[in-house]
């Protein structure tokens, strides 16, 4: 059994990212993990596109090239999203839409666990990171996409990316109850996840 792979629920409030996207932030060399996000119907809300940075944490990066390029991201939850903070899916065990989803968030894939790669890049609104349990040593599967600045996060969470398309997709996915620390009731999911080089 798996330890819950959560960030914690620090500081809420932080300065929110521009509606229609992040100004002076580029797509780079890639490759690029391109999210087709739908509500729980099954509508598509639109697509969001995360520029990964291999060089700066390389075994993370390639766990979601695998997972994204094996089917199994496809059709999981964003299982835990906080306004003015963070959007969470990426449970591969727990967190399909179809299933049962009342442990998503506390499961993994069937790969082993990932050794931190810490790097200097700071969490800003757009940035992406690998969730993990206490131990730094624990990222697994799931990853969080930054609504807002969040440099309390540096140095502890491994950064794997940035959001570089796809803003408003991402600020609309459904919110979760702050008093449930950000849970999903009805929660929007992956429909689908592909990776462009």
């Amino acid at each position: 059994m798996r330890k819950a792979a959560l960030i914690p629920a620090l500081v809420l409030a932080a300065g929110a990212a521009q509606a229609q996207g992040l100004p002076g932030v580029t797509d780079g060399p890639g490759p690029n993990l391109v999210i087709e996000v739908a509500d729980a119907s099954g509508t598509s809300k639109g697509r969001i596109v995360l520029d990964l940075y291999p060089d700066k944490a390389p075994n993370h990066v390639e766990r979601l090239v695998t997972l994204a390029g094996s089917g199994a991201y496809d059709g999981v939850v964003f299982h835990r999203v906080i306004d003015g903070f963070m959007a969470q899916t990426g449970d591969v065990q727990f967190g399909k839409q179809d299933g049962d989803t009342s442990r998503a968030g506390m499961g993994g894939s069937d790969l082993p666990d990932l050794k931190a790669e810490f790097n200097d890049v700071s969490f800003q609104a757009g940035t992406v990171g690998m969730a993990r349990s206490q131990s730094p040593d624990s990222a697994n599967s799931q990853f969080f996409i930054d609504l807002a600045p969040a440099e309390f996060l540096d140095g502890q969470y491994t950064v794997v990316g940035q959001l570089v398309d796809g803003w408003d997709v991402l600020n609309s996915i459904k919110k979760g109850d702050p008093a449930a620390n950000g849970a999903v009731v009805g929660p929007d999911y992956m429909l689908s996840v592909t990776v462009e080089e």
